[in-house]
């Protein structure tokens, strides 16, 4: 399931522990910013890109990683269900969702490219 990284349990605690980071900062109140109109629409993308791009670093089977990408189109799903649902200061936005699951798709790509084993290759020996 896991590439032989050293020290993979690290990584994976990382990698979920930026998947909790995602979920609480799109819960928690906004902060008060003057941003152009759906420019958050761009950090939706980087966020579940990055998200996706780190899992392909991590996982091996092209089965584990789909159902990664599932579970992070289904996430992205969920929390604007929730912002619009058991939020005040938040709204549901189906555009937030689109720019998620665009940034997912673009994130696994990457498992067919070279860069699929950048991590493996950094790593020291």
């Amino acid at each position: 399931m896991l590439k032989p990284l050293r020290r993979s349990g690290l990584w994976l605690a990382l990698w979920c522990a930026a998947v909790l980071a995602v979920i609480v900062v799109c819960l928690i109140p906004p902060p008060p910013l003057a941003l152009p109109q759906n420019s958050d629409k761009v950090e939706h993308f980087l966020a579940y890109f990055l998200l996706a791009g780190s899992a392909v670093q991590l996982f091996t089977p092209r089965r584990t990683l789909l159902w990664v990408g599932v579970g992070l189109v289904a996430m992205g799903i969920g929390i604007e269900w929730a912002q619009g649902a058991l939020t005040t200061d938040r709204m549901a936005d189906p555009m937030d969702a689109l720019a998620n699951t665009t940034g997912v798709v673009a994130g696994l790509l990457l498992a067919f490219t070279p860069l699929r084993d950048l991590l493996l290759r950094l790593q020291p020996r």
